[in-house]
Parts: C-alpha cells; sequence; structure tokens
C-alpha cells in the first residue's frame, strides 16, 4: 500500500493567502521526509477555501524543497485552459522535476469556475476533451500539428531547421508524463475514459464503501472494453484522515478541523446535490443525519495508529483493494497537529498496512 496526500488545498477563509501557500509547503517537506510517495495539488479559481488557481507554480517551488516525493495536478481542470499555452506549462515542468510529474487531470468543473471563464456549463466536457486531445497531439507530433475542433482551431509552424523556430516543447516523459483522472461519481464518464487510455484511476474522498466498488467496476469495464488492463494497484483512493497518539485526541482533533471544515465550507455547498448521496452507506439515509460525527465514523478515517490501520484494512475488504491511500490535506490552527497526523500515518500506520495493495 503506498501513500500519497491529496492537497485541495483546503484553508479555513480566515488565513492569509500567503501563509496558507507556507503552510503547505511545510507539508510538502514533512511529506518529503517522512516516506510519502506523492502529493497531488488541487486547482480552483473561485473557492475561497481552496484557493490554487495555479497549482503548477506551488510544485515548482516544492520541487526545489524535495528530494524524492512525486508531485502531481490534483487536478488539471481542462476546459478551464487554453490547450496550447497548457501543454507548454506541463511540459516545462516535467522537465523541472526531472521524473517526480504526474499529471492528474478532470473533465469537468465547479459552476463558478466556469462561469469566471465565461463558459458555458453544459459545452464543460466537450471543451475537455477538445483540450486533452489538442495537448496529447502536440506532445505526439515533430513537424506541424492540426486542429479543427469546435472550441479550438490549432494551426502550429513547422520546425524551421534554420532558426530553430516551430513546433516546441515535449515533457521529459515521453509520450507524456503518468496520467491520473479524478472522479466523484458512481458511474463518472471520466473513470470511463481513464479505462479506454489505459490511465490510473483516482476515487474522491467523498465516496463511501456504498459507492466506491462502482467506481472500480466502471473503470475495469471501459479499459476491458478497450483492451486494457485493470490493475487494483494502479487505483488511488482519497481519505479525509486524522491520526492522533489517542483515540480520544484524535476525535478531538478532527472534530475541530475537519468538522470545521465539513460544517463551515462542504456542507453549504452539498446540500441538494448528489454528494450528499455519494457519502451515505444506506441510500434511505436522510440528508441531516450526514453530520461531523457520522462522517467520523463511516467514512473518514480517524483514530490512533492501530484504529486507523485497521479501518484503512476494512475499507480495502470493502473495495476488493487499492495501490494508494490519499490523504485530504488539513489545516489545523495549531500546524503541529496536522504535521503530528501525517508523521504517524507515515510511520505508525504505514508499517501496518504495508501488506496490502
Amino acid at each position: 500500500m503506498k501513500l500519497g496526500l491529496f492537497m485541495m488545498p483546503l484553508h479555513p477563509s480566515y488565513r492569509e493567502v500567503a501563509d496558507c501557500y507556507d503552510r503547505d509547503i511545510d507539508q510538502l517537506i514533512l511529506a518529503d521526509k517522512v516516506g510519502f510517495d506523492e502529493a497531488w495539488l488541487g486547482e480552483h479559481f473561485t473557492e475561497k477555501w481552496e484557493n490554487a488557481p495555479a497549482p503548477d507554480l506551488l510544485i515548482a517551488k516544492a520541487l526545489a524543497l524535495t528530494e524524492r516525493i512525486k508531485f502531481g495536478t490534483g487536478v488539471t481542470l481542462l476546459g478551464m485552459h487554453e490547450p496550447v499555452y497548457l501543454a507548454h506549462r506541463v511540459a516545462m515542468l516535467d522537465h523541472l522535476a526531472r521524473g517526480r510529474f504526474q499529471w492528474g487531470i478532470g473533465l469537468g468543473g465547479i459552476p463558478t469556475d466556469m462561469a469566471l471563464m465565461g463558459l458555458d456549463p453544459s459545452e464543460g466536457r466537450a471543451r475537455a476533451a477538445e483540450a486533452l486531445d489538442v495537448v496529447l497531439g502536440l506532445w505526439d507530433n515533430d513537424g506541424t500539428f492540426r486542429y479543427d475542433g469546435e472550441f479550438f482551431k490549432i494551426d502550429t509552424p513547422a520546425l524551421d531547421p534554420v532558426t530553430e523556430r516551430g513546433l516546441h516543447m515535449k515533457p521529459l516523459q515521453l509520450p507524456h508524463p503518468p496520467i491520473a483522472v479524478a472522479a466523484s461519481t458512481s458511474l463518472s464518464g471520466s473513470l470511463k475514459v481513464a479505462g479506454a487510455r489505459g490511465w490510473s484511476p483516482m476515487s474522491s474522498s467523498i465516496l463511501s464503501k456504498t459507492y466506491l466498488p462502482g467506481h472500480w467496476d466502471t473503470y475495469a469495464e471501459a479499459a476491458n472494453a478497450a483492451g486494457n488492463s485493470a490493475n487494483r494497484s494502479d487505483w488511488r483512493i482519497a481519505r479525509d484522515i486524522f491520526v492522533g497518539p489517542t483515540p480520544k485526541i484524535a476525535r478531538e482533533r478532527a472534530r475541530a478541523v475537519l468538522g470545521r471544515n465539513y460544517d463551515v465550507h462542504q456542507l453549504p455547498s452539498r446540500k441538494n446535490t448528489v454528494q450528499m448521496e455519494l457519502m451515505k452507506i444506506d441510500p434511505d439515509m436522510k440528508d441531516e443525519d450526514i453530520d461531523v460525527d457520522y462522517l467520523m465514523e463511516h467514512v473518514w478515517i480517524v483514530g490512533d495508529p492501530e484504529e486507523c490501520a485497521d479501518k484503512v484494512r476494512a475499507l480495502y475488504d470493502d473495495v476488493g483493494g487499492f495501490g494508494t491511500l490519499l490523504s485530504i490535506t488539513a489545516d489545523s490552527d495549531d500546524a503541529s497537529w496536522d504535521h503530528e497526523s501525517l508523521t504517524l500515518l507515515a510511520e505508525e500506520v504505514g508499517p501496518r498496512i504495508a501488506d496490502l495493495g
């Protein structure tokens, strides 16, 4: 079982922006030191609590301050980007990372992000699909590249052998960095794309154990139909995790931090949406039953190292196996809580679940 971080990032809105990024960098440096395998950094434009409009900038800084951990965008919101510019930024980041970069992509986007860009939400997935085709097409060509789509029309200049101007940068890792696709709905179209293309699936932290097996089935069916192998070791599952030195301390801290995040930020945006359904272990539950106590016992992983290891093992058995556990990063007012949780997860929970995967 590999361990990773999923850094939305998630910060209370009263935190100064620069302080948010300093805290993120501190956690990434710690994760590298204690042995996490990877970290994925989110992207949003209109989420005040998830204030990361340019995760590649944060990754570039973190690369210079770490030695081993791999970084990925978690995720690049494809429909929000001009694809030629995106292709070059990602390629440049891959060179900076010297093999420590993975590209996480998403085919959707929240409505306010799309409104900011002046985009029609009904066209979001189609626009994202075209952007992806352009990026991969640019990376796959040596001469010229032309694309005539509904949203993007690309005609690149050929490389002039004298001036050496023309179609330019490819990533270091050819034909492209490892790609992972994030998804949150039970029958996600994004997972079908991932399976058909042979990319890795990442499952959202909001999904209860009731819906996670369907995520794998959707991915595996698409992979098999395309003639690709579906390997559970490639499956990443994200979870809100808080490890403490004792069960009591862990729950107190989780209530103060994860509970704050849920009550103040997440619940208001999830009300009357499918996300409420996805957190239920019983579809007949009422939405009002999805509170901090319920999440702490049934969706989040909270406890001392032994208890958390038992919960990871139970999740592994419930879904039929997966390869990487991604811990959603938190931002406690006392940063030592977050650092202790990550250290305990890596050094005391990790060895207890090392046989899984």
